[in-house]
């Protein structure tokens, strides 16, 4: 449970809540964010956000960095 912020647009993407494995080789492929609620989550959610692995730059106790 990370937060995630992009480097470049210095914008913060929200809480990590699952991620892709490889199941070949059961390494990590990329992280999933779950889409930000609608109108108080009456209209439902936006879609959710998959960032590939290649892209973090940073992992620290609580959030991560992505790189462009």
């Amino acid at each position: 449970y990370k937060e995630v912020y992009d480097m470049d647009s210095g914008r913060r993407l929200g809480y990590v809540r699952d991620a892709e494995i490889d199941p070949a080789t059961g390494k990590v492929t990329a992280l999933i964010i779950p889409g930000r609620l609608k109108w108080l989550g009456l209209l439902g959610r936006e879609p959710e956000t998959v960032i590939p692995w290649e892209r973090i730059q940073r992992m620290g106790e609580d959030i991560i960095f992505l790189k462009g």
